[in-house]
């Protein structure tokens, strides 16, 4: 496709990392925000502010299944524009919410709108590179991505102790606006007219009956779930560890900022060895070795206490294997699907972000003062996706990729 390409190759990154950041953003900035969400709307069950995280997940989860295609009839920018809409109305409602029910439906409402920017923004790459300047493009635009959820909490802990943390929301308005104005100013449309395809409910349907028939994708949507439910599951119970276990509240965002850089170093580690590995083995390592620390601290446990220093070894290694399993799995779902590969990019994404909301809810309501919940999570979660992966793909096929 002859579409013009307006931006320098640094300023798109840029402006493509920004559309990705959004989601890092409007999770991560809001752990800070937890105690004081639990104290204002649910004090009487504060577990329950772990929704704040998930439902926007959630909502995220559902968009996503829709917004490739709709980009695919309508263009690039119209749906990010309708997208970051539907995001700031949520974001807006979340920031006058009174009860639960009213921020966790003002929360879904806003992972609805994010999954515009968060899709749309990887089909705007597709349309303008091919090959190695797409995997280059990509690759910048994660390591200016995996910044964002360092910084995210300390920016979020320095909103609500300036103004309140019903101030985050309307930052995260501030954000997308300033974001899409760039984007529609300074980025032409980059799907023309007649490129377009319309919208059918049949084609997904299809697109879905091809996806499920394939074993490999199937399996590789499954453990990619329990992944997700595993880093969801982490991210809602974490803030709580620190402050309620380890009594390091104030410290949080720091000691954040600290998991989120290391554990970010998996995607660089991954890109290296995936190319004398395979990626099949880098899934298995990542599991495996999660299973063995996660195993330790359950032991540790149960057995007298976890110290903190190892407390945050074993949290950084959740990170850490989530970088290294979460590509792969993405890769080996997409490997027989060529035919339909962007509409299965949505489905898989879509599948795996529900599920493991749905997985990550439970572990983080259990949360009773302790790492225990999480940890029995983990060990059994990774447990299972490597089980998954053993019975569901023969061993041979991990030996050839």
């Amino acid at each position: 496709m002859n579409v013009s390409k307006a931006l320098s190759k640094p300023e798109f990154v840029a402006l493509i990392a920004m559309n990705f950041a959004m989601v890092a953003f409007s999770i991560d900035a809001m752990l800070p925000a937890l105690p004081e969400i639990a104290a204002a709307i649910t004090p009487d069950d504060v577990n329950r502010a772990q929704l704040v995280l998930t439902s926007f997940v959630f909502g995220m989860g559902v968009g996503t299944l829709f917004t490739g295609p709709l980009s695919d009839a309508f263009g690039r920018k119209p749906v990010i524009a309708a997208g970051i809409a539907v995001y700031c109305a949520g974001a807006l409602l979340a920031g006058q919410a009174e009860t639960m029910e009213q921020m966790i439906l003002a929360r879904v409402l806003q992972g609805l709108g994010v999954a515009g920017p968060r899709i749309v923004a990887l089909a705007i790459i597709r349309d303008l590179y091919a090959g190695r300047d797409m995997a280059q493009i990509m690759s910048f635009a994660m390591i200016v991505f995996t910044l964002v959820p360092a910084a995210a909490p300390l920016l979020g802990a320095f909103i609500i102790d300036a103004s309140g943390w019903r101030a985050i929301f309307y930052v995260f308005v501030l954000f997308a606006l300033l974001v899409t104005s760039w984007l529609m100013i300074r980025q032409p449309e980059t799907l023309p007219k007649a490129a377009r395809k319309p919208f059918r409910g049949k084609r997904l349907l299809e697109a879905f009956r091809t996806c499920l028939a394939s074993r490999t994708f199937t399996i590789s949507a499954v453990a990619q779930a329990m992944t997700f439910g595993l880093l969801f599951g982490t991210l809602s119970s974490t803030q709580q560890i620190f402050a309620d276990t380890y009594d390091r509240a104030d410290s949080f965002p720091a000691w954040f900022a600290v998991i989120a850089l290391v554990g970010g170093t998996a995607s660089i580690i991954n890109a290296r060895l995936v190319m004398i590995l395979g990626m099949r083995w880098m899934i298995y390592a990542g599991f495996i070795g999660q299973i063995a620390i996660s195993a330790v601290v359950l032991g540790l446990l149960l057995s007298g206490g976890l110290p903190f220093p190892m407390f945050m070894v074993w949290i950084t290694s959740l990170f850490f294997m989530v970088g290294f399993v979460i590509g792969n799995l993405n890769a080996l779902a997409m490997e027989p699907l060529g035919e339909v590969a962007g509409m299965a990019a949505s489905i898989i994404g879509s599948i795996a972000t529900i599920l493991g909301v749905c997985l990550a809810i439970p572990i983080g309501l259990a949360f009773d003062g302790t790492p225990l919940p999480l940890a029995l999570g983990s060990l059994c979660l990774s447990a299972l996706a490597l089980l998954t992966l053993r019975i569901g793909l023969p061993a041979n096929e991990f030996i050839r990729t």
